[in-house]
């Protein structure tokens, strides 16, 4: 662990400020250097991860404080919006110049046309091979937007980015929305980049692809070296010791404040001794006053001494405690939730969804298990959950819940945002008294005043947490639980939390995810591939297809 890395600096960030104008301060006096290599920058929802890539990229100016980058910035947002009807090669940045190549090509040798081309001759075979390394190869330069996936957008945007040949590059969430194969591409361009590489992800496989990790915590930026997994390493044993560090402070406290109690009993003893000779005047009164101010003075002296060292123990355990992380984690012991082993829990039949995906012949979920639907994105997966759920109406066939279930989807926009939160469980479960729903809200992390707190003032993990409360405390309470992409936007805290949560719920779960290491962690039983049909695969079987394709 260190305060800066020791690589040569090209991002220096100076005494920076930052706040947002209703005055909610975000940075105040931020010292942080970004050096060659890949670095992976983490931290809790609100941190100001996204603002500092931001800030750096120059889409926000600092109240304080300055900047310096050396070298031209290639930033990908979290959220990548483009216009359906741009053409590819618009997309890439490329298309003036390619269109002055093929007037040259055609027989226009115009100095405007050579002027545009400079030395980019080819600027069209580069072009290819950065969508082939990203494996978009199948999309020509001529085709729009409109015309590829969500997934395959974003990989554009990385595409343009490497095109430009940046000196840094800012990665905001990039594998959001990636599906597995996706993924396998960014993370190989995030293996082979060479320069300044800053990426702010909750991603575990694309975290152990870094050289360092930025650790932004409470304003500050600590640094430790290597990967994802070796700072977790780094970071169970410097818990460790700071657990160790208030136990001692602990011990020490209650030592300081015995002493200080027997400083006490001295002192008085030493008054009634006095008094007692002053009572019975064995010695010259002047000696026994004199006698009485010395004791005083050295009582005095002895009790200040012994505050002193009791206000150091209590400023030893304070300092001692705060550095001891606050990991809460959700708790999801709820009896109703549970689902014998064998009973019918879903039951889909020839079904046939809008979009062209199908489940051929009969499909059954029996009992607690814990499924992970996996897929290219575009092949239905969100569609399936949703015709499940009774959203959408199938085609063909029909899907059967057998038990009572709960749908969280992407947006999470199950929660009515004029509402606190409390409240929106109170909607889905109309019996429960007040004193219960606050003694569950608590259980996922909503204590006190966070209850009442408005839903459209929360941060994306308190949304997720608030959102997932409002299904599971639901009357009755849900036995089948479908999330579609659950970590998405949400930092590795709450990935913890999320886990967490599942791993304590006992109902049978269906999960669509790009995540591998997540649907790892929660215990899955059984893989189901969507890829034009339903059908049973492994997880060596899953990570082959994210090798090969």
């Amino acid at each position: 662990m260190s305060t800066f890395p020791a690589s040569h600096t090209s991002i220096t960030c100076t005494a920076l400020g930052f706040s947002w104008p209703d005055g909610t301060e975000v940075f105040d006096g931020l010292q942080a250097a970004f050096g060659t290599g890949r670095t992976g920058l983490i931290g809790v929802n609100g941190s100001g991860k996204s603002t500092l890539l931001k800030l750096i990229a120059g889409e926000l100016n600092p109240g304080e404080g300055a900047i310096r980058v050396a070298g031209d910035v290639g930033y990908l947002p979290q959220n990548v919006t483009l216009d359906t009807g741009l053409r590819v090669d618009v997309v890439l940045g490329i298309a003036e110049t390619r269109a002055a190549l093929h007037a040259i090509e055609a027989g226009d040798a115009s100095e405007a046309n050579f002027t545009a081309v400079g030395d980019d001759w080819d600027v069209e075979e580069r072009a290819i091979a950065t969508l082939d390394q990203l494996g978009l190869g199948h999309i020509g330069l001529d085709r729009t937007i409109g015309e590829v996936s969500g997934g395959e957008s974003v990989l554009l945007r990385l595409a343009a980015l490497l095109l430009g040949r940046p000196g840094v590059l800012l990665l905001d969430e990039p594998t959001n929305n990636l599906d597995l194969y996706a993924r396998r591409r960014l993370y190989a361009a995030v293996e082979a980049w060479s320069g300044v590489l800053v990426v702010v992800s909750h991603d575990r496989e694309l975290l152990d692809l870094v050289d360092q990790i930025a650790d932004l915590r409470t304003g500050e930026i600590v640094w430790y070296g290597g990967n994802f997994s070796a700072y977790e390493e780094a970071l169970a044993v410097e818990q460790e010791a700071a657990e160790r560090m208030v136990r001692v402070a602990e011990t020490d406290l209650k030592r300081q404040k015995r002493e200080l109690a027997d400083a006490h009993m001295k002192l008085a003893r030493r008054v009634r001794y006095g008094n007692k000779m002053y009572a019975q005047k064995r010695e010259p009164k002047i000696v026994m006053n004199a006698r009485k101010r010395e004791a005083q003075v050295s009582a005095g002296k002895h009790r200040i001494m012994h505050e002193e060292k009791l206000s150091q123990a209590k400023e030893r355990l304070d300092e001692a405690v705060d550095a001891v992380r606050d990991d809460d984690e959700i708790r999801v012991d709820l009896p109703y939730t549970a689902v014998p082993p064998g009973r019918s829990v879903l039951t889909l039949s020839g079904l046939m969804l809008r979009y062209g995906a199908e489940v051929q012949g009969e499909f059954e979920l029996r009992g607690p298990e814990r499924i992970a639907l996996v897929g290219r994105n575009g092949a239905g997966k969100t569609t399936l959950l949703r015709t499940i759920s009774g959203e959408l109406a199938a085609q063909e066939g029909e899907a059967v819940a057998h038990v009572p279930l709960r749908f969280l989807p992407q947006r999470l926009d199950v929660l009515d945002e004029k509402l606190s939160v409390a409240e929106n469980v109170a909607l889905r479960a109309p019996d429960a008294t007040n004193n219960r729903i606050r003694a569950r809200l608590a259980r996922f992390l909503f204590k006190g005043a966070k209850a009442d707190q408005q839903a459209a003032t929360l941060s994306g993990g308190e949304r997720f947490r608030a959102a997932l409360a409002a299904l599971l405390l639901a009357e009755p309470a849900p036995q089948l639980l479908m999330l579609d992409e659950p970590t998405n936007n949400l930092d590795m805290a709450s990935v913890k939390q999320l886990t967490s949560a599942l791993e304590s719920y006992e109902g049978a779960l269906i999960v669509a995810s790009h995540d591998l290491p997540f649907l790892e962690s929660i215990g899955i039983t059984r893989w189901l591939l969507l890829d034009g049909k339903l059908q049973d695969i492994t997880a060596e079987e899953v990570r082959e297809l994210m090798s090969t394709r």
